[in-house]
């Protein structure tokens, strides 16, 4: 049995542990200061949890209310996915589909008619599963930078 729940408070050790899992890179301070972001505009920002039968937090879903426009959308709010994760050992049980749910039903809640995400080109895992929870991809890009 899995279960799932809004982020709080409570479980911020559980949040930032598969927040460092999902991005290894980003310091735990930042890490932090993102989740404290996240919890004092509940209005912008939603994060559910997923806990196994053993209590053990196995899955994470964030996602933002994004006014600004987001590539592939034609309305606006949009309910952005922000970045989902299952443990390994958690994995193929249905744990991101009921995490997308409740993303999508946060989304309907607070107006939105789209779920949009993105994930980098060379991610083939992630497309992979953007595929399998229904996402359909929409265009790729490729951005350019120059020094001045």
């Amino acid at each position: 049995m899995i279960r799932i729940q809004s982020g709080a408070l409570s479980e911020q050790s559980d949040w930032l542990q598969l927040r460092r899992e999902l991005w290894p890179d980003c310091p735990p301070q930042e890490h932090q200061a993102e989740i404290r972001q996240m919890l004092a505009e509940p209005q912008r920002y939603g994060c559910w949890l997923a806990y196994g039968a053993d209590g053990v937090a196995a899955g994470l879903a964030e996602a933002a209310l994004r006014h600004d426009y987001v590539n592939g959308t034609e309305s606006s709010p949009v309910v952005f996915l922000e970045g989902i994760y299952v443990a390994p050992e958690s994995r193929r049980q249905g744990i991101a589909q009921r995490l997308i749910e409740q993303v999508a039903a946060w989304g309907r809640q607070q107006g939105c008619v789209e779920l949009a995400s993105d994930t980098s080109l060379d991610n083939l895992p992630s497309q992979t599963l953007h595929h399998a929870l229904g996402f359909e991809e929409t265009e790729r890009v490729v951005y350019f930078k120059k020094r001045l």
